[in-house]
């Protein structure tokens, strides 16, 4: 029976309202044995026919007790007991049931009716608890789980017993019943059973309800999607081609709805998708928020926490799977469509404090501070790690290989248009407007992530460029040594090796630290922390501060004497639209600057005059 739930909600529903008016219901009572109960009694014992004398002194006392109870007792905190009473009663039935009994009861029924029902007043004064549990216990359903699962199944199911599905979870509550003093041993098992049936229970209604949420969620991000601006060039386009005449569709284009069209409805008994979540939703938030919280087995259980765990793992997936990231094809989504998502996302998440009682906030909050470290709770990639590594391995390195050009004049990385190779628009990737959507996305913390990996692969090219130095040690000592000496360089070059290697690799770092500047500036923009993204380049390969000191000299002069190179380079051309060269030669100032910035101030060296001997050369 699929309604099985209402009844059981009802009843708990029941026994909250009788626990909630205990003291209306004492004070009710309480008058009722005083003023009506004993005089029905002492009505009743004057009409008895016979009544020997020990019985009626027991009847007697009955009535004198019940006529003496205080009226004001029921409003102060004292206790009342009955138990006396109802064992003289006991004693009254065994005198009365006996053969050949001076007062058969049976014989007197209304002495029966009148006894049982003062009984029953009397333990709604003092064992209201045990009447409850006389009247409505199920805790014999204890051991009958599968029966149980079944019908919780069936309730959820059914829309209409949504709001009712809690009380699957309270009755675990009444298990803890079954325990008996004589079988301590049979206390292990039960107390399983039941938080194992109540925890299935919550975590299946919190499933619904998150899975509810992300597809609601998911809907209002595909309604945001339609407002992006890259939507703007089709609708501008129709706009045109209405002034001039055009052949008919092919069939197979479907007309695009324009945005808003979702909400036009003719008649509001036509519930759309939406409806129907939002529908789904308000039930089971209904349910959630019955109790705040309730025991099982000396355990307490809040159902909101279910239901908050819940929505931060889908949260969090639900990000991840925003950036559309694909290893293998090294494609992305960019930065300030995810952000767009994600505002969907976090705004009809506020909205749930109107309907579940839960901490969206700390829900958020939790899920977003989570995206700006490299893992996740779960062990798993963050946007992060997703970004971090897009744009090392994509970006960047496409950059390294003069596929990409730094575009000072846009503010961001250029993609050189080639034959035969499918468009790609870095532009799209590194603005000013993506590095800002990046820095909201990942935070200050995030940043420094991605800036602690950039300054990584700087430093291991700096590593590479100093093997290339030692390498050619003599020659950059003779070189720096002949400086005023024309001639004599000209017969040294030549025995350089690698020149073309140097230049390469000062590039690449050239070209890392303008994207790490880019996004620093996008970081501050936003209001992050920037001075969380300082990553000094220190050595780090074992060589004595004299010796590396020298190294950084001589690389200097390497790079100076490679310079006239790129003169003969047929990529070396200076391009207008992008205020740069193809081969991103422009980046080499800043690598120069902050290399040699960074080399010299760990040895505590004049970075001027070092810089002016460079110009020099």
């Amino acid at each position: 029976d699929s309604h099985i739930a209402e009844l059981l909600f009802l009843m708990e529903q029941l026994q909250s309202l009788v626990r909630r008016q205990v003291k209306v219901l004492q004070r009710y009572h309480v008058q009722y044995l005083a003023r009506f109960d004993a005089l029905v009694l002492s009505e009743v014992i004057q009409n008895l026919s016979v009544c020997p004398e020990e019985e009626s002194i027991i009847l007697s006392s009955f009535v004198s007790s019940l006529s003496a109870l205080p009226i004001k007792e029921a409003d102060e905190k004292e206790k009342f007991d009955f138990a006396p009473l109802r064992l003289d009663w006991f004693r009254l039935q065994a005198y009365t049931s006996v053969a050949k009994a001076a007062l058969p009861l049976a014989s007197n029924p209304d002495v029966g009716r009148v006894m049982n029902l003062v009984i029953f007043h009397t333990k709604l004064l003092d064992s209201l608890e045990e009447l409850l549990a006389e009247a409505s216990d199920l805790s014999d359903l204890c051991f009958y789980p599968r029966p149980v699962e079944k019908m919780f199944v069936a309730t959820m199911e059914e829309p209409s017993m949504l709001r009712y599905s809690v009380a699957f979870p309270l009755l675990c509550g009444h298990f803890s019943r079954c325990v008996h003093p004589m079988c301590p041993e049979e206390y292990p098992h039960l107390k399983a059973t039941a938080l194992g049936l109540c925890n299935k229970f919550l975590e299946e209604m919190a499933r619904v309800a998150s899975a509810c949420v992300m597809d609601a969620c998911a809907e209002q991000h595909n309604l945001s999607e339609q407002l992006l601006p890259k939507h703007c060039a089709s609708t501008i386009s129709k706009a045109r081609s209405k002034k001039t005449p055009k052949p008919p569709a092919k069939k197979g284009e479907p007309e695009r709805d324009k945005p808003g069209t979702e909400s036009q409805r003719r008649d509001r008994t036509l519930t759309t998708n939406l409806d129907k979540l939002h529908l789904t939703l308000a039930e089971l938030s209904l349910s959630l928020n019955h109790v705040p919280n309730f025991t099982v087995f000396e355990h307490t259980v809040t159902p909101a926490e279910y239901l908050s765990s819940h929505l931060e793992m889908r949260f969090t997936k639900a990000i991840v799977a925003m950036a559309s990231y694909s290893q293998a094809t090294q494609e992305v989504a960019r930065p300030s469509e995810v952000l767009v998502g994600l505002s969907a996302y976090m705004s009809f998440i506020q909205s749930l404090g109107q309907l579940v009682g839960l901490d969206t906030s700390r829900i958020i909050r939790n899920v977003l501070l989570q995206q700006t470290q490299p893992r996740d709770a779960a062990g798993e990639q963050t946007l992060t790690t997703i970004y971090t590594n897009w744009y090392l391995e994509a970006l960047l390195r496409q950059a390294s290989t003069g596929a990409i050009v730094l575009a000072p004049a846009l503010q961001a990385f250029a993609t050189v248009p080639r034959e035969g190779e499918p468009s790609f628009s870095a532009a799209e990737f590194s603005d000013v407007s993506e590095m800002r959507a990046l820095a909201e996305l990942i935070g200050p913390y995030g940043m420094k992530f991605l800036s602690d990996n950039l300054m990584w692969h700087v430093g291991s090219q700096v590593t590479e460029l100093k093997k290339l130095v030692n390498e050619n040690m003599d020659t950059l000592v003779q070189l720096r040594s002949s400086s005023c000496q024309p001639e004599q360089m000209v017969a040294l070059l030549p025995r350089l090796t690698s020149a073309e290697n140097v230049l390469k690799r000062m590039t690449i770092v050239g070209e890392i630290l303008s994207f790490r500047a880019m996004a620093q500036q996008g970081l501050r923009e936003v209001g992050g922390a920037p001075q969380l993204t300082v990553s000094p380049l220190s050595p780090a390969d074992g060589s004595s501060p004299e010796e590396d000191y020298k190294v950084a000299c001589l690389l200097l002069v390497f790079v100076a004497v490679s310079l006239p190179l790129l003169a003969s380079d047929p990529a070396s051309v200076y391009n207008t639209e992008l205020d740069g060269y193809n081969n991103n030669i422009h980046c080499l100032a800043k690598a120069i600057i902050h290399v040699s910035a960074a080399l010299f101030t760990v040895h505590n060296k004049n970075i001027e005059t070092h810089l002016k001997e460079f110009l020099l050369v």
